[in-house]
């Protein structure tokens, strides 16, 4: 299964680059293409790729698409004027709603996931710190300026490094260290 995985997510990676050219959505294939490592760990582990596989692969790819359209809200007038598709131009003035939308699911999804691991307060803590983080990107796209949405974009390595240390840290003094 994780070969045939493999397989799949090669494909994937490989096609990316031409779905901007037609496909409206380029960012949730882009947030396929990212998040597959999931279920293709999950089977070479396992040999099986559980719900809990599931729940985090929709988790990266809720992520993925709402920071990459953050991202693509800086080209967007240049996206539009030589016909490259995105989803900030799909979405229109929706783009701030939908990012926010897609922002609250990752973090239920991250936390179904974390909940289901038995995961506990320190990983809550690491959620409601990339929740923080969060809401100061929505704060920041507020008036769509491309610099301000580039640095929203670029703040996501924060958010993932709070969700990584909260993880660290329930691993760490939930497991007895």
């Amino acid at each position: 299964l994780a070969q045939l995985l493999t397989l799949i997510g090669g494909v994937l990676v490989l096609t990316y680059p031409f779905f901007k050219r037609f496909f409206p959505l380029p960012q949730a294939y882009l947030g396929i293409a990212f998040t597959w490592s999931v279920p293709m760990a999950y089977a070479a582990q396992t040999g099986a790729v559980p719900r809990p596989a599931i729940v985090m692969f929709m988790a990266g790819l809720l992520w993925t698409v709402a920071y990459d359209t953050m991202y693509a809200m800086v080209d967007r007038e240049d996206d539009e004027r030589i016909g490259v598709k995105s989803t900030a131009i799909l979405f229109g003035e929706a783009d701030r709603v939908i990012v926010a939308v897609m922002m609250a699911m990752t973090l239920f999804a991250l936390w179904l996931a974390g909940n289901e691991a038995g995961r506990g307060e320190w990983y809550r803590g690491g959620l409601a710190a990339a929740a923080i983080l969060f809401l100061y990107e929505l704060w920041l796209i507020r008036r769509r300026e491309p610099q301000a949405c580039f640095q929203a974009f670029n703040n996501n390595h924060y958010v993932g490094l709070v969700v990584f240390v909260g993880l660290a840290l329930d691993y760490l003094y939930r497991t007895g260290g």
